[in-house]
């Protein structure tokens, strides 16, 4: 019988394990700092010209002009959103967003859903050749189409209207049909096959299985499409000629001029047309960050 030998560890070995966990523990802190102050500096990068929008939004001309320049108005004031009020139609154009944003916006989830559908699941005749096509299209710029589609509503007689801004998403949106298509493929096709069992048909699988498992995909690909529409200022200036029906980022454009901008409408301007943008954001927060996360890991 063998005497049992005891392996607690020596003075030294200790000393050595303490000193490696300290000095990773410190490189985990100092990489922590590192990381926190670098999203401190960008935060402060892009948060204080928007603090200054907002703020600005309240001063007078001559308080935006002062030197040294102050952040936080001196007093507050209001004055400038009655002006900008009466500078422009400034309901009719809020309300022209309101409605080319919202109806743009259902139409490119529609449109890049379904066709995500199909080029995902169903087979058909060069499906592949013809998505290649479809996304050949990212690649082209908007200005070398321009006046082609603009030829084709002029012939339609839709200029001066908002049906420009508002049909052409109902025709697809390139990349919501790529990043719609990417997320369709990592479904189970066993969920699919399942629903065939119990006799479900292409649009019934569609509509009750592929739709609501694309929430968060949905979410994220609404807010990118209504922050584009909502902000869009090329594309009101080339198809309305009415100022009723322009949109109110025309109508805040009007206040930058060669010879003077009035930065305090400016300012009040676009602090109200920030609203609607969080307004969306905060709703669909939710599913946007999950969305977020998927397409970061979706695979082609």
């Amino acid at each position: 019988m063998t005497d049992r030998v005891d392996t607690y560890p020596t003075d030294q070995a200790l000393g050595r394990s303490r000193i490696t966990y300290g000095y990773v523990t410190f490189r985990k802190l100092l990489g922590k700092t590192v990381a926190y102050g670098g999203l401190c500096v960008i935060l402060a990068v892009t948060a204080v010209p928007f603090l200054w929008m907002v703020f600005g939004a309240f001063k007078t001309e001559a308080q935006l002009f002062e030197y040294p320049p102050r952040l936080f108005p001196d007093p507050w004031t209001l004055e400038a959103f009655p002006v900008l009020f009466k500078a422009i139609p400034f309901g009719h154009m809020f309300f022209n967003s309101w409605k080319i944003s919202i109806l743009g916006t259902l139409g490119a989830l529609v449109s890049s859903a379904m066709a995500a559908y199909a080029f995902a699941r169903l087979k058909f005749w060069a499906r592949d050749q013809l998505f290649i096509i479809m996304l050949a299209t990212m690649m082209v710029p908007a200005q070398v189409t321009m006046i082609p589609v603009f030829v084709i509503m002029f012939r339609l007689g839709w200029i001066d209207t908002h049906l420009p801004l508002i049909v052409p998403n109902w025709m697809g949106w390139a990349f919501g049909i790529f990043l719609m298509r990417q997320f369709f493929l990592q479904i189970s096709s066993e969920m699919e096959d399942a629903a065939k069992i119990d006799g479900a048909n292409a649009i019934q699988i569609f509509l009750r299985l592929f739709v609501p498992l694309s929430k968060p995909v949905l979410a994220t690909l609404a807010v990118f499409a209504f922050l584009f529409t909502w902000n869009d200022l090329l594309g009101p200036i080339i198809y309305l000629t009415t100022q009723e029906k322009m949109t109110l980022t025309v109508g805040i454009a009007t206040f930058k001029g060669f010879n003077r901008t009035r930065y305090a409408l400016l300012m009040a301007g676009a602090t109200i047309s920030v609203i609607p943008i969080l307004v969306i954001f905060i709703i669909a927060q939710k599913y946007f960050v999950r969305g977020i996360t998927i397409s970061g890991g979706l695979k082609g």
